[in-house]
């Protein structure tokens, strides 16, 4: 298995390979190193390794030294006016060489992407795997061409693509015009390659059909949860406790990644409308600059202590964490990746019973409305957000009664996907 990440946070790879390896496949889980240093550990029984990729960390590119990393540093650094003047000149170069190259006009348009394969290239070929498991666009092409490389040894090699979302739905992790036209084009060369094709939802699995022509409409493995019975050590702290909050105090709870797009700062807008309430936020970067901007708004507001920021717990202890808010909510903002399917979050929200405010994203708010377990609310509208709070707080057991209805919940589980998953390798490998 192969991914961009780090893999801690990555709770769909984490869970993937802790999965295959229990199932019996002997498994190695390449990541990227976010220092200068690389590193192993055991998950479960898998080998996670994390390889430095162009010389460094960083979130948006492959890293980099010398005078080329000094020029990303310098176009990061430059005014809006500035980065505005290039675009002309972005599009420009989009034009040319994908006129020239075709679908191999990533090359010149994002050569970073080169960085991933420099890095993970050998350390795959050594393993001589007979599947190749790669997770998103950008790891899409380092698996194609180890797989390539292994047939041209003799090899019966087979590729996995693992599409985590819809990559024209994405928002680009640079802001030049040429980011999301190379990737475009790198994921048109190398999908062909794919053997089978996996997705999150029903809807995407159906755009990636269209888009490259596969043959078979892609599996679909939720992002469902692993769900454990196992409260976990007695000392072990609850959520409120954390929060230091007893047990009559209204809590909300968001899990996940923080950005812009995520909506929390409609969610700190409408607290000083709702007395009383707290909000704990299990976030990537607690520290961040953006939880830094949540923090300074909440405090102008006058709510600051009623916001609770902390950092993410291994993935299968977040739904006992979860357990013991009032509410889960799910803010995010239009745009065409949040439409199509049902974030991590959703299910681990269903699981700890948790009634969910949601805001009308198509397929949150189509699964909200059709099962009853929770409101929804227009997103990026405050007072629509309050109101929908409101409900739910007004009478929270009437949604979380949803969840005793029988079979609800038992497709939304890890162990349900990971069986997806398992026919996905073995109808590969078959009689192996």
């Amino acid at each position: 298995m192969i991914v961009d990440t780090g893999v801690h946070g990555d709770s769909r790879v984490q869970k993937q390979a802790i999965s295959a390896a229990e199932a019996g496949w002997d498994v190695t889980l390449i990541g990227r190193s976010p220092t200068n240093e690389p590193q192993q550990w055991q998950l479960g029984g898998a080998d996670v390794r994390l390889l430095v990729v162009g010389g460094g960390s960083g979130a948006g590119g492959a890293g980099g030294s010398g005078a080329k990393a000094a020029l990303r540093r310098v176009r990061t650094a430059m005014p809006g006016a500035v980065k505005q003047a290039r675009r002309p000149v972005d599009l420009a170069l989009v034009w040319y060489w994908q006129r020239k190259l075709g679908d191999k006009s990533w090359r010149r348009l994002e050569p970073d992407l080169w960085s991933f394969e420099v890095a993970f290239g050998k350390a795959i070929d050594e393993l001589d795997p007979d599947i190749v498991h790669a997770n998103d666009f950008r790891m899409l092409g380092v698996g194609a061409r180890a797989v390539q490389r292994g047939r041209a040894r003799g090899r019966d090699v087979k590729l996995v693509w693992d599409a985590h979302e819809y990559l024209p739905g994405v928002i680009p992790y640079r802001d030049h015009a040429r980011w999301l036209p190379a990737h475009l084009a790198y994921e048109r060369e190398y999908a062909p390659v794919a053997d089978a094709v996996i997705t999150v939802s029903d809807e995407i699995a159906a755009r990636l059909q269209r888009d490259h022509r596969l043959p078979v409409t892609p599996a679909v493995v939720l992002n469902a949860p692993e769900v454990s019975h196992d409260p976990g050590p007695a000392d072990a702290p609850t959520l409120r406790e954390l929060c230091g909050i007893g047990p009559d105090v209204p809590l909300m709870v968001y899990s996940g990644a923080a950005s812009p797009q995520r909506g929390l700062g409609l969610v700190v807008e409408g607290l000083p409308q709702l007395p009383g309430l707290h909000v704990a936020m299990i976030i990537n970067q607690p520290d961040g600059p953006y939880a830094t901007t949540l923090q300074e708004r909440a405090a102008a507001l006058g709510v600051a202590d009623r916001i609770h920021l902390m950092s993410y717990v291994q993935h299968d202890r977040v739904v006992p964490l979860l357990a013991t808010a009032d509410l889960g909510v799910m803010p995010i903002r239009h745009h065409l990746n949040h439409e199509m399917s049902l974030a991590t979050k959703f299910f681990e929200y269903s699981h700890a019973r948790l009634p969910i405010v949601g805001s009308d994203v198509r397929t949150l708010a189509a699964t909200v409305r059709s099962t009853g377990q929770g409101e929804v609310f227009r997103a990026d509208d405050v007072a629509d957000f309050v109101r929908a709070a409101q409900a739910v707080l007004a009478d929270p057991e009437r949604y979380r009664a949803v969840y005793d209805k029988p079979g609800l919940l038992d497709g939304w589980t890890w162990r349900a996907q990971a069986e997806v998953l398992e026919s996905v390798y073995s109808g590969l490998l078959p009689g192996r």
